[in-house]
């Protein structure tokens, strides 16, 4: 393959990528992210997590107040050089503004969920929750399959640290109280 018949935006400018660019780079694939100015391309997902973000979409909207949306693989523009696109975020209704919006702001965001793949791991676990803690999303969730286990973890901002601590750990099936009341049963992933 031959250097012209690779997209320009493989290539960073000086300094990296901005969250704007992401609207606005020709032929993007879809679902890319952009971390610490690096766009990073998605893998193609498996059955786990297309089942996954399925049952929790559905589980989080069945019970959302009504001033709280939910929506899947949606950026969040958390600084200039930082739009993640978490699998499902939970935000103010009032941060919908049109039907052409392609990112929400980092104060719309109540909850951030990410389901972890093979390739994602390491994001995951450390980079997305770490910049969504300094972008102040008050909620985090985790989802992973341990040793054939469904398991779900729950975090809280501790302000004061600036950091997630852990609220719950819940294997099966989960009743979580906030940031509202959510019953997940992940059983049901067998039948879809």
């Amino acid at each position: 393959m031959s250097l012209a018949a690779v997209p320009g935006w493989m290539f960073p400018p000086v300094g990296g990528f901005t969250a704007e660019d992401l609207d606005h780079l020709p032929d993007l694939p879809p679902h890319t992210e952009l971390i610490d100015g690096s766009l990073i391309l998605a893998s193609p997902q498996g059955s786990f997590h297309m089942r996954a973000v399925t049952l929790l979409v559905a589980a989080l909207r069945r019970n959302a107040p009504a001033d709280l949306r939910v929506r899947r693989e949606m950026t969040i523009t958390l600084d200039w050089d930082q739009r993640p696109e978490p699998d499902i975020v939970v935000i103010h209704a009032a941060a919908e503004h049109s039907e052409d919006q392609t990112s929400y702001a980092r104060g719309d965001a109540v909850l951030a969920v990410e389901v972890v793949s093979p390739e994602s791991r390491s994001r995951d676990r450390k980079r997305k929750p770490l910049r969504y803690a300094e972008a102040g999303i008050e909620h985090f969730w985790r989802v992973e399959r341990e040793q054939g286990k469904r398991v779900l973890y729950a975090y809280r901002l501790v302000q004061s640290k600036g950091a997630y601590e852990e609220t719950g750990r819940y294997l099966g099936s989960a009743k979580i109280s906030v940031p509202y009341p959510v019953e997940i049963d992940f059983s049901e992933l067998d039948r879809m």
